[in-house]
């Protein structure tokens, strides 16, 4: 499995529950690019159109041997997902207030583009602070033990 991008805050701003991972519709020039480690998931998110699940801006650069003459960088592109999962998702997201967060981008064995998205709810400013001295806390406490 090779990361392609990460999605750090996903964590930070978001209680994630459930992990899911889920297949992408790109072009081949797309994937050509994303071979080269040129793409960000940052400020992307996803969302339910018609039934299905889109990620919108996701920014893959576009290749440079490509022909593409259209080529738009943070095109919605369509996610490839089962239809048990797909209906669990929606229904969390309108009944329960979730939100699906794209975590990161990865290469499978097979040579796949695969998406890891969560199933989270936003958490508060004091979660967050709450969240960040557990962190610190369990750093130190590593600390102390490797020490003595």
């Amino acid at each position: 499995m090779k990361i392609i991008a990460n999605n750090k805050r996903a964590n930070y701003d978001y209680d994630i529950s459930i992990k899911i991972n889920s297949g992408l519709v790109l072009t081949g020039s797309e994937v050509k690019s994303l071979r080269d480690n040129s793409s960000s998931i940052k400020e992307s998110y996803v969302e339910e159109k018609s039934g299905e699940l889109w990620l919108c801006n996701c920014f893959i650069k576009k290749y440079h041997s490509s022909s593409d003459k259209e080529n738009n960088p943070t095109r919605e592109r369509k996610l490839l997902i089962s239809k048990k999962e797909l209906n669990k998702l929606i229904g969390s997201i309108k009944r329960d207030g979730f939100t699906i967060v794209p975590i990161s981008l990865f290469f499978n064995d097979n040579g796949l583009v695969k998406l890891n998205i969560g199933l989270g709810r936003g958490k508060k400013k004091y979660d967050k602070r709450q969240s960040q001295k557990l962190k610190d806390w369990n750093k130190n406490k590593q600390r102390l033990l490797k020490n003595n």
